[in-house]
């Protein structure tokens, strides 16, 4: 069902057969990164060592910050809606409510979300330490993830990803296709003296986007609208349950074009996947960024009256903040310290491991939290994990330990992974 390009600039489809297929789903991420954490704990591993023990006092510090954040519990999904919250103000009701989003038609709700959460989440990758956005409506001044969020609701909000200046909360391929860096340069208040990290990276996957979804009518329709996803979504959601799983299938196999071509099998671009040695297959696969969409895609779709099933089936988050906190933390420690100083490439072995590491500890961390809280995972999925959790954990234990919150270490990003 996914589109490929070939060589007469069609579109075709990623059997079920092709090779490239048992690399795209969350269960293939952690199948693929159990072995180089069994790898780490032997002692085999030249670049990390491994501390269990550390993980139970991570686990007290994590159940700390949730009790912190989240007094009675109910703590909701990670996702790139609580960014859109930034500073108690929730944005998207107000821009929701001031542009007549009729609640009483919730199909057309899901659709206006999803147009303003994909390519917001894809313009989420690390803006840098430098970067940061004035909201006009508050003064407010914020940077890293909230800033990116904010700044590209308000690209949302001017109607720049919508072709009908009637419908200015849409995003479609035709305007998304026209998207340039000078765009999403001014629409972030991007200057030499406030310069952000990948910008060209960033516009170049929104033109990718509108290409691969006017090229893929069965997912986002003719024209080619991505809100259209939920219809689809929808149509496989039967007695309208939809397993998280099959989401994040869908969007690796419907977008999976448009990631810059890095590793590719049987001329398939892979995406965010990587080369270890020890890997199944010598591949590590993340989709960092579809799992952050699939998460995000969740309470739209749950809005709309969908019931998602099996949401445990998305893995943790091999970032900065989740992969950041084990190394504060003590859990996963490099042999080398320059890991943690000099600049690193996102393909580096090193790095590779670290994600792989990352997830892996993030489930077994979630066992622990779940234990304190006396949750069960029902009650508290890993999605609450990490926005309870470890990304805000790792976000305030890199704040008490180096200026301006900086991570532990510093990865070349070109605004398509992180």
């Amino acid at each position: 069902m996914s589109q490929v390009p070939n060589r007469s600039g069609w579109h075709t489809p990623v059997a079920d057969s092709h090779p490239a297929a048992r690399l795209l789903s969350a269960s293939a991420v952690r199948e693929h990164c159990a072995p180089l954490m069994a790898y780490v704990e032997q002692g085999r591993s030249a670049n990390f060592i491994w501390h269990d023990a550390r993980l139970d006092t991570t686990a007290d510090y994590v159940v700390a910050v949730v009790e912190e954040r989240y007094p009675d519990l109910n703590v909701p999904y990670h996702s790139r809606w609580r960014h859109f919250e930034a500073a108690g103000v929730d944005r998207w009701a107000a821009l929701a409510a001031a542009n007549g989003v009729d609640a009483t038609d919730p199909a057309e709700r899901v659709r206006v979300r999803i147009d303003l959460v994909i390519p917001s989440v894809l313009l989420d990758a690390g803006a840098g330490a430098a970067w940061r956005y004035v909201e006009a409506a508050s003064g407010q001044i914020l940077n890293r993830s909230e800033g990116l969020g904010v700044a590209s609701l308000g690209l949302f909000a001017s109607g720049a990803l919508s072709a009908d200046a009637t419908k200015p909360l849409r995003a479609d391929a035709c305007a998304l296709s026209r998207i340039s860096t000078a765009h999403i340069a001014s629409a972030f208040q991007v200057s030499e003296a406030n310069p952000l990290v990948g910008l060209d990276g960033r516009a170049a996957l929104l033109l990718r986007l509108g290409t691969i979804a006017a090229a893929t009518p069965a997912v986002f329709g003719a024209p080619a609208r991505l809100g259209n996803l939920y219809d689809y979504l929808k149509a496989h959601a039967p007695e309208g349950r939809l397993d998280a799983g099959f989401i994040l299938a869908t969007l690796l196999r419907a977008l999976g074009p448009m990631w810059p071509a890095r590793m590719t099998l049987a001329g398939i671009s892979l995406g965010d996947c990587w080369p270890h040695p020890q890997a199944p297959g010598g591949v590590v696969p993340f989709h960092k960024l579809s799992q952050w969409l699939t998460y995000s895609l969740l309470e739209p779709l749950q809005e709309a009256g969908l019931v998602i099933t099996n949401v445990d089936t998305l893995t943790g988050l091999p970032e900065y903040r989740n992969g950041g906190l084990l190394l504060d933390m003590g859990v996963i420690e490099a042999r080398d310290a320059s890991f943690q100083t000099r600049m690193l490439a996102v393909d580096d072995v090193a790095v590779v491991e670290w994600r792989a590491l990352t997830v892996i500890a993030l489930d077994r961390l979630a066992d622990r939290v779940r234990a304190r809280l006396g949750l069960r995972a029902a009650q508290f999925p890993l999605a609450s994990l990490l926005e309870g959790g470890t990304w805000a954990a790792g976000r305030k234990l890199a704040a008490a330990l180096r200026a301006a919150g900086q991570p532990p270490l510093n990865i070349v990003s070109d605004g398509t992974v992180f």
